[in-house]
This record gives structure tokens, sequence and C-alpha cells, in this order.
């Protein structure tokens, strides 16, 4: 497919129901108009009264008149990326957005259907069930894809989480304290994470934190 910007389809902004000040107890920079800005994504965050958790996205060159991806609010975003935020907590950009589906071959047909082929897929285990994450790309951003091979259920997909990258890890959960968990080894290679809890911030949405690629 060819597109404006060479690189594909891309994230331009996600929207979250969460309020502005959960973000920053949780130790991002947000924007007088609700906005954070993390690497070439905006989160636009839209308080309690939006719902909960991610709420939506917009997609820039993606196919015209696009208003849903297997059950998530889309919208097409023309918007150029923004200049990145800077972040107490050293977020650098979203390493990755979870994608609960409860209908796998689907999800992955509606992605593929927009013009985002997946890269790759892993076999794993949530709570004893058998799963697979599927993996696509979107510009600097993962969405990994999670469901249950085999299993065709109805209704929407829904985002879960975020996973950003940080420039130091140890100073975010010093930075953090008890609002995060011990930080350990990541699944990926020389790779540390660890998970914020959430809840306690005032956040909706799950959300870690991990070291850069080695």
């Amino acid at each position: 497919m060819a597109t404006l910007s060479g690189v594909g389809v891309t994230i331009a902004e996600f929207g979250v129901a969460d309020p502005p000040s959960a973000w920053v107890a949780a130790g991002f920079s947000v924007d007088a108009d609700s906005v954070c800005r993390v690497g070439s994504v905006r989160v636009r965050l839209l308080g309690n009264d939006g719902g909960k958790g991610i709420v939506g996205w917009s997609l820039r060159d993606a196919p015209v008149d696009l208003t849903d991806v297997d059950g998530v609010p889309t919208s097409e975003s023309t918007e150029p990326p923004p200049t990145p935020g800077v972040h107490p907590n050293g977020a650098t950009h979203i390493d990755h957005a979870v994608l609960m589906s409860p209908n796998l071959d689907r999800t992955v047909a509606a992605l593929t259907a927009i013009g985002v082929a997946p890269r790759r897929e892993r076999d794993a285990e949530l709570g004893g069930v058998a799963i697979r994450q599927v993996f696509f790309r979107f510009g600097e951003v993962i969405v990994e894809v999670i469901g249950t091979p085999g299993v065709h259920n109805d209704g929407p997909s829904t985002f879960w989480g975020f996973t950003h990258t940080v420039t130091d890890i140890d100073a975010a959960a010093v930075l953090l304290g008890d609002a995060v968990g011990p930080v350990k080894d990541a699944v990926q290679p020389g790779r540390r994470i660890t998970t914020m809890r959430h809840r306690a911030l005032g956040m909706s949405v799950a959300t870690a934190l991990i070291s850069p690629h080695q």
C-alpha cells in the first residue's frame, strides 16, 4: 500500500479515559490540552467520564473513511507526529500496546486488511491458558495481539495496556517508589521491566516500563 509517510500505517493518537493528574503522578508530562506526547504518539487523556482504559485510536495512512478496526473505534489522522515530550519517568516512546482478541483469526485479518502485516508470532501461556501473541508494527509502536488459538468468540477486540520504553529503568523505579513493582528481567533478551500499580495512581490502563533495546 502506498503511503504519504513512506513507513506504512502509523498510530497518531490513542484516546484514554484517564484524568491527566493520574499520568502526571505516574511520571509523565501532560500538556495543557490534556495530551501526553510519548514519542511519535499523542495520548489524549479524556477523563473518567470518557469510559475506561484505551477507548480508541487514530491512524495515519490507513484506508480512508475507516471508523472501526475489529471493534476498536478508529479515525483517520493527517496530523504530523508531535515533538516528543520530556517525561520525569524517562519515557521515550510506546514500546508496545496490547490488544486482547476474542477471535484471533478475525483480529489478525482485520489488521492485515488495513495494510499492516503480522511480523511474527509466539505461543505462550497466560494464567494457565494457552495463548498466541501476534506482533504488528505501526511505525515505532508494536501492537501485540493476544488471543487463544482456535477460539472464535463474538465481541470486539479491546486494548488492554501500554509498555513504555524508558531511558533508565532503575531511575524510573526510584522516582515512582511504591507505585511500581520490582524491576525484573523482561521476556526480551537483555531488557528489564517493571509494572506500574496503575490503579493506585488513578489510571485505568495497565502500564509497564521497559529498558531500551540492547
